[in-house]
């Protein structure tokens, strides 16, 4: 019984090595495309996939600062919408923001 203990135990310190060491290796870039919070639900509709199609208009590489100003004027009843205006509505500024920068930093 003890050696099994000892034998689980070695087991589980190599799982958080190894699973340490993994999260250590990303390149940079790789985890600069992580999305923030709320992202994934964008995606729903401006997907990042390129070989999705969409009638709705791609954000993967757009402008930052575009993308957070028409997000902002959604949000604010500025700028014509079907869903938008009531989607953006969800979001703090600082979220809008993040997000806009995710986009911005992905190549379609």
């Amino acid at each position: 019984m003890v050696r099994l203990f000892r034998y689980a135990k070695l087991g589980l310190s190599l799982a958080l090595f190894m699973g340490a060491a993994t999260v250590i290796s990303q390149p940079v870039a790789a985890q600069s495309l992580v999305p923030p919070p709320g992202a994934l639900s964008c995606t729903g509709c401006h997907p990042i996939d390129p070989k999705v199609n969409s009638p709705v208009t791609r954000l993967d590489g757009r402008d930052a600062e575009q993308i957070t100003d028409a997000v902002l004027a959604f949000k604010a009843g500025k700028m014509p919408a079907t869903v938008m205006d009531r989607i953006a509505k969800g979001f703090t500024d600082e979220e809008i923001r993040a997000i806009a920068a995710w986009y911005a930093k992905r190549k379609e």
